[in-house]
């Protein structure tokens, strides 16, 4: 078992993981490696302009289409696709219908980077 207490060398499966929860904008941790968590999330709206400064993140779309908004121009990522972005690049991930999607990042990044507002998820569940 890992910090997370999620167990390792067993599959997981995204799908049954995702229909635990309705919820938009709060992550849930399916797993750690190397100091880095797997986390999925379900999306819909908009979020805010964030960044964060120690960090990179990846999305990796697992269904619909996102679109991340970064100051110069907006990037559509459609399902089985995925976007890096580096630290201390200011975004904000847009979601016109409900998008569902896995993110690796360290376990230390918080979901608004140096914001903190209702949006805020400090203390992910691990499912």
């Amino acid at each position: 078992m890992n910090k997370t207490n999620l167990p390792n060398r067993h599959p997981i499966n995204i799908e049954q993981k995702l229909s635990l929860f309705n919820d938009h904008w709060n992550p849930r941790i399916v797993g750690e490696l190397n100091k880095q968590h797997v986390k999925i999330a379900k999306i819909k709206g908009e979020f805010i302009w964030h960044k964060h400064d120690d960090e990179d993140e990846m999305f990796l779309v697992l269904k619909g289409t996102l679109k991340i908004a970064f100051r110069d121009k907006t990037e559509t990522i459609n399902e089985n696709e995925i976007i890096i972005i580096p630290r201390g690049t200011e975004h904000k991930p847009i979601a016109e219908k409900e998008v569902s999607i896995m993110l690796f990042e360290p376990a230390t990044t918080i979901n608004t980077g140096a914001l903190e507002n209702e949006l805020t998820r400090k203390n992910l569940e691990a499912i």
